[in-house]
């Protein structure tokens, strides 16, 4: 089974979630209420798949580790846009999001990429739990493994930005993930997120790298 990052899987077995640090209480509890997991942006760790708990609070993110065999299903960004599952919500009326993704699904289907939603608003359009918020962020991934003209970035992110909620778009490289937003300040250096760390780059499609940052 390909995995990719930001793609959404369901597990069979709550108890299997491996980590380095011990989990707080409520990862657990969040996995009785939704067993869904999101791919992490982090290296397979003895053939053990990084994936990321989200709690109901945004500071709740734990990373952690599953095996292959504790997946029951994949749900990817792209296929929640296919699915366009917003459309037969019970909270169609409540989030804001929702009542957009309409227009933004138009209005992207006149490009040739190939794009998704991830991100709180993805989280409950996969597992039908409620945690998108009526004024959250529209979060999206474009996977883009050809360079991207800075010139049509700029247009993407300024018709992003006349929408009434925030639109958070990645553009996922090979290397990488780079935020579209900072890719069309048509800036020298711009921050790329791989699965070894953040590193400034020249382009988010180029090997060579400027500085390498801390963190993650």
């Amino acid at each position: 089974m390909e995995l990719l990052v930001h793609d959404l899987l369901k597990i069979n077995n709550i108890e299997c979630i491996a980590s380095d640090e011990e989990a707080p209480k409520w990862v657990h509890e969040a996995l009785l209420q939704a067993p869904w997991v999101v791919v992490r942006r982090a290296p397979l760790q003895n053939g053990m798949i990084p994936v990321g708990v989200r709690g109901e609070n945004r500071i709740q993110r734990f990373g952690a580790y599953i095996p292959s065999s504790a997946i029951v299903m994949k749900v990817t960004p792209e296929q929640l846009v296919s699915q366009a599952g917003w459309r037969t919500s019970e909270r169609f009326t409540t989030i804001r999001a929702f009542q957009i993704l309409d227009i933004v699904s138009f209005y992207y289907s006149r490009y040739d990429w190939s794009w998704g939603i991830t991100g709180s608003v993805g989280f409950e359009l996969a597992s039908s739990i409620p945690t998108a918020r009526p004024n959250s962020d529209l979060d999206i991934v474009i996977r883009m493994p050809q360079p991207l003209d800075r010139k049509k970035a700029g247009v993407l992110h300024g018709w992003n930005t006349q929408l009434p909620i925030r639109i958070d778009v990645q553009l996922e490289t090979p290397l990488g993930a780079v935020a579209l937003a900072e890719y069309a300040r048509n800036e020298k250096q711009v921050l790329l997120r791989t699965s070894s760390g953040p590193t400034l780059v020249d382009t988010p499609w180029s090997v060579v790298t400027l500085n390498q940052e801390d963190g993650r």
